[in-house]
């Protein structure tokens, strides 16, 4: 396993994706759940989001937990899958008891999710 699952508890990662139009790095805060190396995102502007349009053009991506460095690669995840219902389950149990009324949001953004590939630290 690359990931410490107790890092799963750590509020938000920071996520790198390539910019699209610049080829820059780009970072975001986001919130984020576990599944073994695999870490899921919601993404509320779905597939209109910068993030989620960098990352379905270039989807090696790098991802910081804590002061852990991560390299993945970025996908989203199929709808009405097993998975999905994963995705989003993970983050309404995590975020919704400090965040009122995230039953919407996890049920409408868009699940993204990075395999984890390698620790870079």
């Amino acid at each position: 396993m690359i990931v410490d699952p107790a890092l799963s508890s750590e509020k938000y990662c920071y996520l790198t994706t390539c910019g699209r139009r610049t080829g820059n790095p780009r970072t975001i805060e986001i919130w984020f759940g576990l599944n073994g190396d695999t870490l899921y995102m919601l993404s509320g502007g779905r597939e209109g989001s910068n993030w989620v349009r960098n990352l379905q053009r270039e989807p090696f991506v790098g991802v910081r937990i804590a002061a852990n460095m991560y390299a993945g690669i970025a996908r989203v995840v199929e709808s009405a899958t097993e998975e999905d219902a994963l995705a989003r389950r993970l983050l309404l149990t995590k975020y919704e008891p400090e965040e009122h009324d995230l039953a919407n949001w996890a049920r409408t953004a868009l699940p993204v999710a990075v395999d984890l590939k390698s620790r870079e630290n």
